[in-house]
């Protein structure tokens, strides 16, 4: 079974992460969706999301469209790794943040897992950055 992980905020649920999450299923079999915490949240972005992890995990779950949804470490964003070993990793087409340092981190726990950058669906429109102003 292949394993494909996304990480996100996923504050609100809307197309653009439907498709990003239906476009992650088509290269594997076992889709895991890792809610980011409400702390990490306020490092990146400044801010605190609108809704708390508990509750982004909760609406991610109830969307069947993964199969695992965790919630992130509070340490370190790569320590889901120890526990789900991906063959695939997801990124959003605009997600920037830990991306330089996860091939290393990938490496370090004997991981050989395929980086894909997503293709966007309609940004200048189903943006969370534009929908949550």
């Amino acid at each position: 079974m292949k394993t494909v992980m996304v990480f996100g905020t996923f504050d609100s649920i809307h197309p653009g992460h439907e498709f990003l999450l239906a476009e992650a299923r088509k290269h594997g079999d076992w889709l895991v969706v890792v809610i980011a915490r409400d702390q990490t949240v306020k490092r990146i972005k400044g801010r605190f999301p609108v809704h708390s992890e508990s509750v982004r995990k909760q609406k991610m779950e109830t969307t069947g469209l993964a199969d695992q949804v965790v919630l992130g470490s509070k340490s370190s964003p790569y320590t889901i790794f120890n526990t789900i070993k991906p063959e695939v990793i997801c990124l959003g087409y605009d997600q920037e943040m830990f991306i330089d340092e996860l091939p290393r981190a990938l490496e370090q726990r004997g991981l050989k897992a395929e980086i894909i950058r997503l293709n966007p669906y309609k940004p200048e429109q189903y943006k969370s950055s534009l929908l949550n102003k």
